[in-house]
């Protein structure tokens, strides 16, 4: 499955994006979640691969698992960060073999493990892993896209200006972090259009899961956590697991409506291994004709 045909073939696609399970409680009930998110009827699956290779078999084993087993389109990505040029050839002809012709490609965030040390001929940055594999294998690639920026970079003009590399490099498509103000994704899009990114660029969507995660994601992502939201959140009684669920889906079905109204290519969903929000989006969205 390649995912550039179906941006060209239709509008909106819908994709959902998993990380390895990473205990035995997630893994018992992670064919479970994916069964359920599939009744939403998504596009295709994409799954994670862990900063410095540390996801690289539960990757496999996921991907394997949701493309083999239950039969459904999927993405499989890579990160490069601290992987050796063989160990990157070692993982793509794993995912050749099984028979994936889509891979995700993000340079990865160094490991938390302090005595980490990556391979000496690593691949700095995700231009030249596109650049790496682009020489070597005929997957369709897709890269990652920042609205606000990366957190690293100095600026979001010097961050466009690394995307149109990506692109130039040979990513075909990319989604983008996830944003909860649409204005950042618009912006965003204009910016790269104008500096010649021509690809399809997905919007992420992240409901707010729990407020906790939601703040740690931000600081992590560097994704602001916009007053409108913030005034949602201090209105809720943060230990109301309920009420903190109902909030993210209520203000992640408002943020779709506002993007699919403006045809973008589809809506890329990060499901954190749950069901309950991204299902009950889609189901809330279908009846508007949006999808």
């Amino acid at each position: 499955m390649r995912v550039t045909e179906l941006y060209e073939k239709k509008k909106p696609v819908i994709s959902m994006e998993f990380f390895p399970p990473r205990t035995e409680k997630a893994e018992a009930s992670f064919g479970g979640v994916v069964d359920t998110l599939a009744e939403s009827n998504p596009d295709y699956m994409a799954v994670t691969f862990g900063a410095g290779g540390s996801t690289r078999d539960g990757s496999y084993q996921t991907v394997k698992q949701i493309m083999i087993d239950k039969n459904l389109p999927t993405v499989a990505y890579i990160a490069g960060f601290g992987l050796g040029p063989d160990e990157i050839i070692e993982v793509l002809d794993k995912y050749k073999a099984l028979g994936v012709e889509t891979i995700f490609v993000i340079r990865g965030d160094r490991p938390r493990d302090a005595d980490f040390k990556g391979h000496p001929e690593s691949l700095p940055y995700a231009s030249d892993m596109i650049e790496f594999i682009k020489k070597r294998y005929d997957f369709t690639l897709g890269c990652a896209g920042y609205p606000e920026g990366h957190i690293e970079a100095p600026s979001l003009e010097k961050d466009i200006e690394y995307l149109k590399l990506k692109v130039d490099k040979g990513a075909e498509y990319v989604v983008t972090q996830y944003f909860y103000d649409n204005a950042y994704y618009f912006d965003y899009v204009g910016k790269c259009r104008a500096a010649g990114v021509d690809v399809p660029i997905v919007p992420g969507v992240m409901p707010v899961y729990t407020i906790k995660l939601t703040r740690m994601l931000s600081d992590v992502c560097g994704s602001t956590i916009t007053d409108a939201l913030r005034e949602k959140i201090e209105a809720v009684d943060p230990d109301d697991k309920g009420a903190v669920l109902n909030l993210g889906i209520d203000f992640a079905v408002d943020q779709c409506k506002g993007l699919l109204e403006t045809g973008v290519p589809g809506l890329h969903f990060y499901t954190m291994d749950r069901a309950k929000s991204t299902t009950e989006i889609i189901r809330r969205l279908r009846p508007d004709g949006l999808l």
